[in-house]
C-alpha cells in the first residue's frame, strides 16, 4: 500500500502488514488496549460523553497522558469537532460515544464527514456480544445503520483484535480519499482481559489507494492545457485533502489559465490572487460561473462535479472537453464524462502535470489565452461582488462578515453553518491559506459551526478561530459553548441574527410569493402588541451565552462594528459572542436557481448578465 499524506502536514502512521510485533508485550484489558492504541496512532484529542457500554474505556482514559478528553455536551457537538479538529489540522479527528443513542447522534456528524471526505475515527460502545440482537437496551445496529455513510466500519467482539482494529481505522481514513471509518466495540470486548503490543499485524487485502498517475494521461492533459484557447482549472477540496496548495500555484502560474475554486476548496488558491476568478455554483461569483460555461477545457483537481457547481447537467461546459484527476476512481465520469481520466493523489497529478507542462513549454508549446482573459476581466469589472446597505440605517450582513474577516489576526480559522451567512463568507472574506475555512458543504449541516469552530481551535490553539453562525443554526448546538467555557477553548461566535431561516426564506421570497411558512424566528409582538426588536430576541442571545460562561454582546448600528469586533478580538482568555442583528431581507447574490442552466445566472435581483459576444464564441 502507498499512504497519502493527510492534508495539512500530519500523516497518519501506516499500519505494519507483517512482521514480528514489538518486544514489549502488557496484560490489559480491552479497554486499556483501546487506549494504548489511540496513543499509538497519535490520537492526541478525543471528544466524547461517556455511557453504559463505553464506560470501560472511560476508565484507562483516566489515566493516559498523551491522549486529552473533552467532554461535550451532545454527541453531535463531539463528531462535528472531531470534523473541525481534522479539517484544521489535517490529522484524523476522534469521537467516541456509547450504545443506542449516543452512537446515533453521531451518524449526522458521520455523513457530513463522508460527504466532505473528512478522515473522522467515531468510536462507539457496544452491548455485550452475545446480546447484539436480542434488543438489548440502548442496542441499535450502528454498523449497518453507518454503512452507507463511512469508508468502511468494524464491529469488534473479541479484545486482542481491538489494536489491529484501530491501526486499520486510522489507516483507511487518512488514506487514498480520506473519510469516516467506525469503530464499534462490544461492551464484553473491553472488559476481557488480552495482551498489546505494537505495531500490530494488519490484513487490508483489498484496499490499495492508487497516488501515482498514469504517466500517459498526465501528458494528454498537458497537450490539451497548452493546445486550448479557454482553459479553467476548476479546484476541489481534494487539493486541500491532499496538501497540494504550493504545487496548485506553480501550476497556475505556469500555465496562466484562471482558477475557480469551489466552496470546499477555499484557501486552496489566494483569493487575491489575480488568476482567481471566484468561486462557483449556485451561488458563485458570475466570473467563475460564466468561465466554466465557456471554457474549452476544465481540468478538474479533486473536484466531483457537484450539483451545485454543475446546475442542470445537461447544459454545463458545452464546450469543454474534461480533464478529470481524483483519488477516488469513482468520481471519474460519474457525472460528466472525462476526456483524460487521471486517478491519483491531487499532490503527485499536479506536481507530474507541472513536469508535463514545462515540456511541452520547451517544445513550443504554450497556450495562448489573450482574448480569454479580456473576456474574463470585463466579467469581472462589470459584474463584481457586491451588496447594498439598508436603507433603514440597519446593518448589512456583508458588511458584518466582510469586517470581522478584514480586523481578524492573520491565518485566523473561520468556521460557517449553513445558509446564507455561509455563502456570505465565502464571497466577504478573503481566504488566502489552506485550512483556514472550514464548513459543511456536501451535507450542509446547520448546527456545525460552534462544534467544528471548538474542534479546530483544540487542535490549534495559537490561531484565532471565528464561527460564522445563523440564529437558526446557532440553536441546534450552542450548547457546546459550556464545553469550550470549561476546557478553555477560547473560540469566537458571530451570530449573523436575521430572526429566520435566512436562505428558506430567501427561497420563499423568490419562489413562493413572499408566503413565509415556518421561517421566522424572531418573538412577534408581546402581550400587548408591542414589537419586539429586529433579530431573534426569544431566546436572548446575549444572555445565553453569558450563562454558559462567554463574554456577550451585542451590535446593532453600523458605527458601532468596528469597536465591538475589535473588543472581541482582545479577549482571548473565554468564548466571545456576538449577536449582530442585521437586516432580515439582505439576500446571496449571484444566484443560479435550482435546477436551472448556469447560462441563466443571475448577478442580483432581476439582473440577468450581458455578455455581450466574446472573440472566441
Amino acid at each position: 500500500m502507498t499512504e497519502q499524506a493527510t492534508g495539512a502536514h500530519h500523516p497518519q502512521p501506516r499500519p505494519r502488514s507483517g512482521g514480528q510485533p514489538s518486544a514489549t508485550v502488557e496484560h490489559v484489558t480491552g479497554a486499556q488496549s483501546l487506549i494504548r492504541s489511540l496513543e499509538e496512532v497519535g490520537a492526541e484529542t478525543v471528544f466524547g460523553i461517556p455511557g453504559g457500554a463505553i464506560l470501560p474505556a472511560y476508565d484507562p482514559m483516566m489515566d493516559s497522558t498523551r491522549v486529552r478528553h473533552i467532554l461535550v455536551r451532545h454527541e453531535q457537538g463531539a463528531g462535528h469537532a472531531a470534523t473541525g479538529y481534522a479539517q484544521a489540522t489535517g490529522r484524523v479527528g476522534v469521537c467516541m460515544a456509547t450504545s443506542g443513542p449516543g452512537a446515533t447522534n453521531l451518524v449526522t456528524p458521520i455523513a457530513d464527514a463522508h460527504m466532505d471526505s473528512v478522515p473522522l475515527v467515531a468510536i462507539t460502545g457496544q452491548v455485550a456480544s452475545k446480546a447484539i440482537g436480542t434488543d438489548a437496551f440502548q442496542e441499535a445496529d450502528i454498523c449497518g445503520i453507518t454503512m452507507p455513510i463511512t469508508k468502511h466500519n468494524f464491529l469488534v467482539t473479541r479484545a486482542e483484535d481491538i489494536p489491529r482494529t484501530i491501526a486499520e481505522a486510522f489507516y483507511i481514513a487518512s488514506t487514498g480519499r480520506p473519510g469516516p471509518v467506525l469503530v464499534d466495540i462490544a461492551k464484553d470486548a473491553l472488559q476481557a482481559k488480552t495482551t498489546f503490543s505494537w505495531p500490530p499485524q494488519t490484513d487490508l487485502p483489498g484496499y490499495r489507494p492508487v497516488t501515482k498517475p498514469h504517466a500517459k494521461q498526465i501528458r494528454e492533459a498537458a497537450k490539451l492545457i497548452t493546445s486550448a484557447k479557454r482553459p479553467v482549472l476548476y479546484v476541489g477540496g481534494g487539493v486541500l485533502k491532499a496538501g497540494a496548495t504550493a504545487e496548485l500555484k506553480v501550476l497556475a502560474e505556469l500555465t496562466g489559465a484562471p482558477v475557480t475554486t469551489t466552496l470546499m476548496a477555499l484557501g486552496a488558491f489566494p483569493d487575491t490572487h489575480p488568476q482567481h476568478v471566484g468561486m462557483p455554483g449556485m451561488h458563485g461569483a458570475v466570473t467563475a460561473v460564466t468561465a466554466l460555461q465557456k471554457a474549452d477545457l476544465i481540468v478538474a483537481l479533486g473536484a466531483r462535479f457537484d450539483d451545485r457547481v454543475t446546475g442542470r447537467l445537461d447544459s454545463f461546459a458545452p464546450y469543454a472537453k474534461i480533464v478529470h484527476a481524483d483519488i477516488d476512481p469513482a468520481e471519474i465520469g460519474k457525472n460528466r464524462a472525462a476526456d483524460v481520466p487521471i486517478v491519483g493523489d491531487a499532490r503527485e497529478v499536479i506536481a507530474d502535470l507541472v513536469q508535463a507542462v514545462q515540456a511541452e513549454h520547451t517544445a513550443g508549446h504554450t497556450g495562448d489565452y489573450g482574448a480569454w482573459w479580456k473576456d474574463l476581466n470585463r466579467w469581472r469589472e462589470t459584474y463584481p461582488l457586491g451588496y447594498e446597505q439598508p436603507e433603514d440605517g440597519s446593518l448589512a450582513p456583508q458588511q458584518v462578515i466582510e469586517r470581522i474577516g478584514r480586523l481578524a489576526p492573520k491565518g485566523t480559522i473561520f468556521a460557517a453553518g449553513v445558509g446564507q451567512h455561509q455563502m456570505w463568507a465565502a464571497h466577504f472574506i478573503d481566504y488566502e491559506e489552506p485550512a483556514t475555512w472550514l464548513n459543511s458543504g456536501g451535507a450542509g449541516t446547520m448546527g456545525y459551526a460552534v462544534p467544528a469552530a471548538m474542534g479546530a481551535k483544540a487542535g490549534a490553539p495559537d490561531r484565532t478561530v471565528w464561527a460564522i453562525d445563523g440564529d437558526g443554526c446557532f440553536q441546534m448546538t450552542n450548547q457546546e459553548l459550556v464545553t469550550c467555557a470549561l476546557n478553555n477553548i477560547p473560540i469566537k461566535v458571530a451570530i449573523i441574527n436575521n430572526g429566520a431561516l435566512g436562505m428558506v426564506r430567501q427561497w420563499q421570497t423568490l419562489f413562493y410569493n413572499q408566503r413565509y411558512s415556518n421561517t421566522v424566528l424572531h418573538s412577534g409582538p408581546d402581550a400587548s402588541g408591542k414589537e419586539a426588536g429586529a433579530g431573534t430576541r426569544v431566546p436572548d442571545f446575549v444572555k445565553l451565552s453569558e450563562a454558559m460562561g462567554c463574554v456577550a454582546l451585542r451590535c446593532e448600528r453600523p458605527e458601532d462594528l468596528d469597536r465591538v469586533i475589535a473588543e472581541a478580538n482582545a479577549i482571548n482568555d473565554r468564548p466571545v459572542v456576538i449577536d449582530f442583528i442585521v437586516h432580515e431581507d439582505a439576500q446571496v447574490w449571484p444566484m443560479v436557481a435550482a435546477g436551472t442552466s448556469n447560462d441563466e445566472v443571475m448577478a442580483a435581483r432581476g439582473v440577468r448578465p450581458d455578455f455581450g459576444d466574446s472573440e472566441d464564441d
